[in-house]
């Protein structure tokens, strides 16, 4: 269990050479829209994408992964194809081969990346999804913090309040089925789209 514990902290930390610190996940947009402008407002977007959008769709493609070694040509397809916008697509592939590159593996979409090779080492799958959601909420905290900007402090508390959350969806995506894969969370992917266009931009998505 520690070396699982140990090894996840390593591939998802900060400092693990994904580039994960480039993008934002269309934030970056709303942030300039005025529409995410204080703690509040970015808690209650990250909620939605973590249970509606990408989050979701992330960790079920990575139980997947996990669970399904043999169908991974077939996961990594979806995953790419379930990309919304051409720059999430480059979000979640750039990430992937960077995730391969560094700790081994095949280059997939990231949470496929993620999945495969978790399996691989033997980590357990709900704390795999548990912590990669933590990370995913986080990365997104820190593109705030540097964008809207919101203090450390803020930044911190919104992690901590998204935590229960984190775990009620790993453990739902470990007993789901591939097809429940998919998001709906519409603005979040309107806000990537229209990002594209975007004249000043801090993050690559």
């Amino acid at each position: 269990m520690m070396r699982s514990v140990q090894l996840l902290h390593q591939w998802l930390s900060p400092g693990f050479p994904t580039g994960a610190f480039a993008w934002s996940h269309g934030l970056d947009r709303l942030i300039a829209d005025g529409e995410i402008a204080d703690g509040a407002a970015l808690e209650a977007w990250l909620r939605g994408v973590l249970e509606y959008g990408a989050g979701w769709s992330d960790a079920v493609l990575l139980a997947q992964a996990h669970r399904h070694p043999a169908r991974h040509a077939e996961i990594a397809e979806l995953a790419a194809a379930l990309s919304p916008t051409r720059e999430r697509h480059a979000e979640t592939t750039d990430q992937g081969a960077s995730f391969a590159r560094v700790a081994g593996g095949r280059p997939a979409a990231y949470p496929v990346a993620v999945g495969a090779l978790a399996a691989r080492e033997e980590i357990e799958l709900t704390l795999t999804l548990t912590l990669y959601l933590q990370a995913f909420a986080a990365n997104l905290v820190s593109a705030a913090v540097r964008a809207v900007p919101l203090g450390q402090a803020e930044g911190q508390r919104i992690v901590t309040a998204l935590l229960p959350l984190c775990e009620t969806l790993a453990a739902r995506a470990a007993e789901a089925d591939l097809e429940e894969a998919g998001s709906c969370a519409v603005r979040a992917d309107m806000a990537s789209l229209h990002h594209e266009t975007q004249y000043s931009r801090m993050f690559r998505s």
